[in-house]
């Protein structure tokens, strides 16, 4: 398996990989398949500050899976923190695809300066939860009865994860745009 920066030629992959969760999960609150260039967009749109990955076979250099980090809120304040997502084919979960790409995308924020990571889970979603919580995220909180769909309302769960440890009145560094940052040799 490489892991790679992705590129909006990925984002039919991408869209193959995210649209079951779409149709047919609460995994996701978007309630229609968004089109190739929307998804392109969502990638150029985040790309010079937030990172997005591939996980791909390197046989026959299918992608496996994607993970990415976006912005946790707008104001300045917020701006060491991010929120995170993964998503994986079917073929791909339970194989440590979902683990290689956040130790990768975790990497990658921990040079870019930022502290925590935030994971907005639909709950029950045992699945997500296990791997969040597996990984080392821990549950903050919860807001009930969020969203609706699949003719019912849903629970998110939010959890946290810590990049990195920073005393309650130190001012960390800014985080750093992408292509300011140094990347392990691999990527």
């Amino acid at each position: 398996m490489i892991i790679r920066f992705a590129t909006p030629l990925d984002a039919s992959e991408i869209l193959e990989i995210y649209s079951p969760f779409v149709k047919n999960s609460p995994a996701t609150f978007e309630t229609t398949v968004p089109s190739i260039s929307e998804m392109q967009d969502r990638m150029k749109n985040g790309a010079t500050t937030h990172p997005w990955i591939v996980a791909q076979n390197d046989l026959d250099k299918k992608i496996l899976g994607y993970a990415y980090a976006s912005p946790h809120r707008s104001r300045a304040a917020y701006q060491w923190c991010v929120e995170s997502s993964v998503y994986l084919c079917e073929s791909a979960r339970g194989q440590g695809t979902g683990t290689a790409l956040y130790d990768v995308l975790f990497e990658i924020l921990r040079r870019q300066q930022f502290v925590n990571v935030y994971a907005g889970i639909t709950s029950p979603y045992p699945p997500s939860e296990k791997f969040h919580q597996k990984y080392g995220f821990q549950k903050i909180g919860i807001y009930p009865r969020i969203g609706f769909k699949i003719d019912r309302w849903h629970d998110v769960g939010w959890w946290e994860y810590r990049l990195r440890e920073v005393s309650d009145r130190e001012l960390p560094l800014p985080p750093t745009l992408l292509a300011q940052t140094r990347w392990p040799s691999n990527l």
